[in-house]
């Protein structure tokens, strides 16, 4: 077996072309490097370099070498690192989401969970679930979409539903219920950071102007001043930072099928077990429809 300090070499080599910048580069001995190439030449039965008085250069097969060598680490590092993450995650479920509103509930429900969780604060992206479960960077990863795969399945945990608040006085704040359409033309206060919500409300409301706000405190502080029409969910308001204080506003569910997203745990099926408590605790602490 090769030792992969020989590799690093080797490809190191490769991209600096001297023995002088490889020693550099590695911060060890030029006269370290030369060994550690003769070494592996010897380990392989094969010549890699071509050894004139004042050059060394690769032969045509060490540059195959060196090629192959780049991907035997990247395989080594990808091994180590998808070792390490699962080990940690024996501890500590690490659960990342598609969209905030899942975040919001596992904050704030989180102390009264059995089982510790760590919360990626970052989005996922739906190309990025498969890779992120499959290396072990995440436990479950909350998504609209339902995967069904020989290494990966999904649990059903519940529904988000898009709400508008209107001030009181807007002709709207009489109905029981409005569509995008009925809203169209209004300027509303946003937060920036809502993940899919955000082009679904810049896309389905039409002639729509968004003031869109970094953190949600500017947002309260606006609508506190203003009469400027926000939105929430049926699981932002288990958040009470989260709620305007002193708002008199009418809460309206938005009809439009595009306004309720579905969410469902994607885990690895080998971790069902272990995940299975926490998913429950998950889908009993989620919010109904109000």
């Amino acid at each position: 077996m090769i030792d992969n300090y020989l590799l690093e070499e080797l490809v190191t080599f490769a991209s600096e072309k001297t023995l002088a910048k490889t020693a550099e580069k590695l911060s060890v001995t030029q006269p370290t490097v030369t060994r550690g190439m003769q070494k592996l030449e010897d380990e392989l039965g094969i010549q890699l370099f071509d050894r004139q008085p004042n050059r060394i250069v690769l032969t045509d097969t060490g540059k195959l070498a060196a090629e192959k060598a780049t991907e035997v680490l990247a395989v080594n590092r990808n091994f180590v690192q998808q070792l390490q993450n699962y080990a940690a995650r024996q501890s500590v479920i690490k659960i990342a989401s598609i969209a905030p509103g899942p975040l919001i509930l596992l904050r704030v429900k989180s102390a009264s969970f059995s089982t510790q969780i760590a919360i990626d604060k970052k989005f996922i992206t739906h190309d990025q679930i498969t890779t992120s479960l499959l290396n072990n960077e995440n436990s479950i990863i909350i998504s609209d979409q339902e995967i069904q795969t020989d290494q990966i399945e999904s649990r059903y945990l519940g529904t988000e539903n898009l709400y508008v608040n209107l001030d009181k006085f807007m002709y709207l704040a009489n109905s029981q219920q409005v569509s995008f359409k009925d809203l169209a033309g209004l300027s509303f206060v946003v937060l920036n950071d809502i993940g899919p919500w955000k082009e679904i409300i810049k896309k389905y409301i039409p002639n729509a102007k968004f003031l869109y706000q970094e953190e949600w405190a500017a947002l309260t502080e606006i609508t506190k001043y203003s009469s400027f029409p926000y939105f929430s969910t049926n699981i932002t308001t288990v958040n009470p930072q989260q709620r305007t204080s002193n708002d008199d506003r009418v809460r309206l569910p938005i009809t439009d099928e595009v306004a309720t997203m579905t969410f469902y745990a994607n885990y690895l099926k080998k971790q069902r077990k272990s995940l299975m408590p926490l998913l429950n605790e998950i889908s009993q602490n989620w919010p109904n429809l109000s």
